[in-house]
């Protein structure tokens, strides 16, 4: 099974606290994610973000409808926290968002490790569509908080 890994680093000229505190507010993805996607956070607002916290999505991708939850599985404000699929369309999804403050400014940095499911299938769907559509997702992400930071 092949692990994907895609990495996006961005410098925001706002202070840390500021910059964590957009980001530890899981209605804030909506704002970030491409239209595209139909993307809709399920669970109630506000949303506890925690060590152990469920976040449920909705969103359409190719015209599939796929139901996506995800926990955090490690919160650690304002410097990090990762968040790992329990449910939805890889068999496995790791995100870790990293944060530390430089030059006045701070630097947000994105690691996501994920595998797809169906072994060759899933392979071949990476080359396909999937490999390209998550890129799309993250430079869409990277853009949109640009804009939210004025910058």
């Amino acid at each position: 099974m092949a692990t994907y890994i895609i990495v996006r680093e961005q410098v925001i000229a706002r202070p840390l606290a500021e910059v964590f505190a957009f980001f530890a507010d899981a209605g804030n993805l909506d704002a970030i994610t491409p239209d595209w996607l139909s993307f809709s956070i399920v669970t109630p607002r506000p949303i506890e973000m925690r060590a152990g916290a469920l976040v449920e999505y909705r969103l359409r991708w190719h015209g599939l409808s796929i139901r996506w939850v995800t926990r955090i599985e490690e919160w650690t404000p304002p410097v990090r926290f990762v968040d790992t699929q329990i449910r939805g369309p890889y068999r496995l999804w790791h995100h870790t968002h990293e944060f530390e403050s430089e030059g006045g400014g701070t630097r947000v940095r994105d690691i996501v490790r994920y595998e797809l499911p169906f072994g060759p299938i899933g392979a071949a769907m990476h080359w396909l569509t999937v490999g390209r559509d998550v890129g799309r997702i993250f430079d869409h992400r990277y853009r949109r908080i640009a804009e939210e930071f004025g910058g």
